[in-house]
């Protein structure tokens, strides 16, 4: 893939107030720490808080210096935002937007042009379809034909598929000309589910690999959520299990989930999601961290 991702950046769903609000001026923070540590990536959707997370980046993006050198943006295509009152779909805080899923070539062109309104943005350097785990048929015969013309007239500089699962991913891969894919969870030190098949099929065709949710929504960092859910009992012991792993080599648990995917050849980039400042400087610390190649060991075979 052209675009240049560097191995973090930053995902901007806590930012759109994933599990509860997060203030304009803490989000303002967070993105600033994060550009001032060096990250250049930012991930967003308009299913982030209704278009509150694209909003945000873009007030962020338009304070920037003209000099401030390339920055590099992806949002995502499958839910249009339409005026009315909805389920808030995990992001409390934010009403008066229902998401209606439309993987369409119109719903495609309409999707985007609210992106580039929302964000302030010209153009896009990668755009995903957004979760069409009950959609194929739509998303594969209009969805991505429409972003690969848009792609081809250079409208948009890359074309991917995100999602939490890595079965469709991997049908994406082997039956279309996709750029990149973002998968959510689905290569962790709890799940490694996306190596089967999904990062082998990309390491054949040249496909970057964005590794999101390195979490799993919180588990793997001290919380007690694990795929947007409170998480079972089982996974919770998983997790401190690993923890004590981890502990007995000095690493904290978070530090080795950042850099777990990072292992796998086809994995180009990691998505952080902080909902503060001292988050984002928190976890780029710890993917700072050294581990050592015994714990690695000793974590695949636990694994």
């Amino acid at each position: 893939m052209k675009v240049d991702l560097g191995l973090y950046g930053l995902g901007t769903a806590p930012l759109g107030g994933l599990f509860a609000p997060v203030s304009e001026e803490q989000a303002q923070e967070a993105l600033a720490a994060a550009w001032e540590a060096g990250i250049r990536y930012f991930d967003t959707a308009p299913h982030y808080g209704a278009g509150l997370a694209e909003e945000r980046l873009g007030r962020f993006l338009r304070g920037l210096p003209q000099n401030a050198g390339e920055v590099v943006v992806s949002t995502k295509v499958g839910r249009v935002l339409v005026p009315g009152q909805g389920e808030d779909d995990g992001f409390p805080g934010r009403s008066g937007h229902v998401r209606v899923r439309d993987y369409s070539r119109d719903g495609v062109l309409r999707s985007l042009e609210d992106s580039l309104a929302r964000t302030g943005s010209n153009r896009f350097d990668l755009v995903f379809i957004h979760d069409p785990d009950d959609h194929w048929e739509q998303a594969a015969s209009e969805a991505y034909p429409a972003l690969a013309e848009l792609r081809d007239q250079n409208v948009i500089g890359a074309i991917g598929a995100g999602m939490n699962q890595a079965e469709m991913l991997t049908r994406f891969v082997r039956e279309t000309d996709v750029d990149a894919v973002l998968v959510a969870g689905r290569y962790t030190l709890l799940d490694r589910s996306a190596a089967v098949e999904l990062l082998p099929a990309c390491e054949r065709r040249g496909v970057a690999v964005i590794a999101g949710g390195v979490f799993n929504s919180g588990v793997l960092a001290g919380g007690t959520t694990y795929d947007y859910d409170a998480a079972p009992p089982e996974v919770l012991a998983r997790a401190r299990e690993l923890g004590q792993v981890c502990s007995r080599y000095g690493v904290p648990l978070p530090a080795a989930a950042l850099r777990f995917p990072h292992r796998h050849p086809a994995v180009t980039t990691v998505l952080i999601g902080a909902r503060s400042a001292a988050e984002v400087r928190e976890d780029l610390d710890l993917a700072a961290a050294d581990v050592p190649e015994e714990l690695w060991k000793e974590l695949d075979h636990a694994g």
